[in-house]
């Protein structure tokens, strides 16, 4: 997604973290903002310099008030130690991070709602082309690539420790770790880091340790959008 970023094209460009968690029982991002915000700034940092991109935004859940606290001070670290601001580590790169309170939408999970929003309007979809990488189509109306604090999250391992790394987690097809919320009527419900391709079968039954013998109708994925998946598909192994 970085690459489709026009480096040369003249004016401001902008690295955007959709750190709007709206979709009911759903946790994930909130954990990891929780727990180490400076992964997310870190993430931040690292794409906008690959992108070449001017300032960053992170668009933030209005409700999480106490996780806003956590990543202004994870920021303003950053900001001490010489990681962000103007002229980073005498490389004359300039990249910094303002924070944006959203208002709960679940729409804001569409990015060019987001972008929407980010410019004080109403969060509605946009109409594409022009897409978001393109001047005219972004936030206020220059280059803009979105991501989400698991992706986000994600960068500096991968930079730590390689793509090969990385790679080798996980379905070759989907590589990575992913973040697994569970809800409900369930014996250990939480967030789970699991490798990509995690059957749902294995995640209910051998990470959760739910009995076999207990009934149950079916699971929703993503809530509130997706179908249900009955139990008839969740044991095909």
């Amino acid at each position: 997604k970085w690459s489709f970023m026009p480096r040369s094209a003249p004016g401001p460009k902008y690295a955007v973290c959709n750190s709007d968690e709206s979709e009911p029982g759903t946790c994930h991002d909130r954990d990891i903002l929780r727990y180490n915000p400076h992964s997310v700034v870190e993430g931040m940092l690292i794409g906008g310099y690959a992108m070449g991109a001017t300032a960053g935004y992170n668009y933030i859940r209005g409700e999480f008030l106490w996780l806003i606290e956590k990543l202004e001070a994870a920021i303003q670290q950053a900001r001490d130690a010489g990681y962000l601001g103007k002229n980073i580590l005498g490389t004359g790169f300039s990249f910094d991070i303002r924070m944006v309170r959203g208002a709960g939408a679940f729409v804001c999970g569409e990015e060019t709602a987001l972008m929407e929003s980010l410019e004080g309007r109403r969060a509605q979809p946009r109409i594409r082309p022009p897409f978001p990488i393109e001047v005219g189509g972004g936030l206020f109306g220059r280059p803009t690539v979105v991501n989400n604090v698991e992706t986000l999250m994600c960068v500096p391992h991968i930079i730590r420790r390689g793509a090969e790394w990385f790679a080798s987690i996980g379905a070759p097809a989907c590589p990575g770790p992913k973040l697994y919320t569970i809800s409900g009527h369930v014996n250990r419900p939480g967030v789970y880091e699991l490798p990509m391709g995690t059957t749902l079968y294995d995640l209910i039954y051998k990470k959760l340790h739910l009995p076999e013998l207990i009934p149950f109708s079916g699971i929703f994925v993503g809530l509130p959008v997706a179908a249900l998946i009955f139990l008839v598909y969740v044991k095909q192994k």
